[in-house]
């Protein structure tokens, strides 16, 4: 009798994929991380978010440009004479330039301020002639007196965007991380429940033989001998279908992990989780800190009262006024022309006075007002929902790793109480249903157990992702961002 206990219990822990790459929960996050198709596309949207923020931050830094226009002119102009009167001549020319400038964009403004330099030659054909018209030095300014100054919202808007991107791609890493859990743990149930359809199907099948022997002496009933069979054929059906759950569940979690390979895979859980309490105070402190949403509805906020400064610009009067001042001197050899330069000055403003534009202006306006008053709503509306969403989470998650540890410690009283029914079944002290309710309650037990790891460190990923705090080791998860 002890030697076929021993035998059954055996069978019953016999489970594992010989060969298999074995995997826990943080092997699988920092592979997922690393080279998952979602953390690749995310990783290839902050970095296009880096290198906007990068070009708009150029803007406001000075620009040198060498700048030449060389041209080619063979063709008959009409041409204004000393005395008024105007002629066809025929022309043949070419025009050459090099000037080197330097412009410095005016934020608060909007305007463009610059400073060149210049030399043009002239060479004609018809005649065999040169001339050079030099400017040694020129100082202009750009200015939209009355429009849209998209350098200063840009300047407000821009900086907002990029932490916003900063913060949404560590954000997506956690949400990686979180999705990462369900599968890993998706695949681990399968691969539990695989086990104990291996294990119960091995019981079932000793208990079986087992049984038949005590019906051929008389022992037991003919009904609790078939209801043995009917067990061991269930079981048989169960470990089939296990099977196919195994292979599903780690198809997903190849493809989710990026590994194109038929690897076979066994997750690997462990056994103890972190035991921390996350303060709901600090919690919302961090939240508001680091959470890409905050950013995310003040970027909002901006874009909505840009484009109703832009609309009241559009809709009103325009002038553009454009000064340059500076040095100027022509000779036929270069040298001459850079001697005794005169001054010279050129000042031009452009107005344009709407008139009748059939209200097209006017509806721009309202509709960027109602959209400023819009957004202000969502962003409310948005924030309280942020807000109770990580209340909601800190509760669940500071509760679950009480289930944790409750549940396995069930998971260890089942398993303790199904040997002892399967030791008082072979005494021949407890009935076949009584076996089977401990089997049920043993087998619930692990699932159970599995599952409130799942939901513990699904949990434990989607607090950090919210809040982008890492409770554990008291830092922000946006310093560990990969360089770009």
């Amino acid at each position: 009798m002890k030697h076929l206990f021993l035998t059954i219990f055996f069978a019953a822990s016999l489970s594992g994929n010989a060969g298999a790459e074995r995997l826990t929960l943080g092997d699988a996050i920092r592979m997922a991380q690393a080279h998952s198709p979602e953390a690749q596309a995310a990783e290839h949207t902050y970095r296009a978010a880096y290198w906007s923020y990068r070009s708009f931050r150029a803007n406001y830094l000075p620009e040198v440009n060498l700048v030449s226009e060389p041209y080619l002119n063979r063709q008959i102009n009409r041409v204004t004479q000393p005395d008024g009167t105007e002629l066809f001549v025929r022309q043949n020319q070419l025009i050459t330039d090099l000037g080197l400038q330097i412009s410095q964009n005016v934020w608060f403004t909007g305007g463009n301020l610059f400073v060149q330099t210049s030399t043009q030659r002239m060479d004609e054909f018809g005649s065999h002639t040169t001339a050079y018209n030099s400017l040694p030095v020129t100082i202009g300014y750009r200015q939209s007196l009355f429009g849209y100054n998209s350098l200063k919202w840009n300047r407000r808007i821009e900086p907002v965007r990029f932490r916003e991107a900063k913060k949404t791609y560590a954000e997506t890493l956690e949400l990686i991380a979180a999705r990462t859990c369900e599968l890993f743990f998706s695949l681990a149930a399968a691969q539990a429940n695989l086990d104990i359809a291996r294990s119960n199907y091995a019981s079932a099948d000793t208990l079986y033989r087992y049984a038949k022997g005590r019906y051929d002496i008389g022992s037991i009933t003919e009904n609790e001998m078939l209801q043995l069979e009917v067990n061991r054929l269930n079981e048989e059906t169960n470990m089939m279908k296990a099977q196919i759950e195994v292979e599903d569940a780690m198809i997903t979690f190849r493809s989710f992990l990026g590994i194109r390979e038929e690897t076979v895979i066994e997750a690997v859980p462990e056994d103890s989780i972190p035991r921390f309490e996350v303060p709901l105070t600090e919690a919302m402190e961090q939240a508001y800190r680091h959470s890409p949403e905050p950013d995310t509805y003040r970027r909002m906020k901006l874009e909505s009262k840009s484009s109703l400064a832009q609309a009241r610009a559009d809709r009103g009067l325009k002038a553009d006024l454009y000064l340059r001042f500076g040095l100027s001197q022509a000779a036929g050899r270069l040298a001459d022309s850079w001697r005794d330069p005169l001054d010279q000055q050129y000042v031009s403003l452009s107005l344009v006075v709407p008139i009748l534009d059939w209200g097209r202006g006017r509806g721009k306006v309202r509709v960027a007002k109602s959209n400023v008053s819009l957004v202000e709503t969502q962003t409310e509306q948005g924030m309280n929902d942020f807000e109770l969403n990580v209340r909601k989470m800190v509760r669940q998650f500071n509760l679950q790793a009480r289930q944790v540890e409750v549940a396995a410690r069930t998971d260890e009283t089942a398993r303790r109480r199904y040997e002892v029914a399967l030791r008082l079944y072979l005494m021949g002290k407890s009935t076949v249903l009584d076996l089977n309710a401990a089997i049920s309650e043993k087998d619930t037990a692990r699932r159970n157990c599995i599952e409130a790891m799942k939901t513990y460190w699904t949990l434990y990923y989607g607090l950090r992702s919210m809040t982008q705090y890492d409770f554990e080791h008291d830092c922000p998860l946006t310093e560990r961002l990969p360089e770009i």
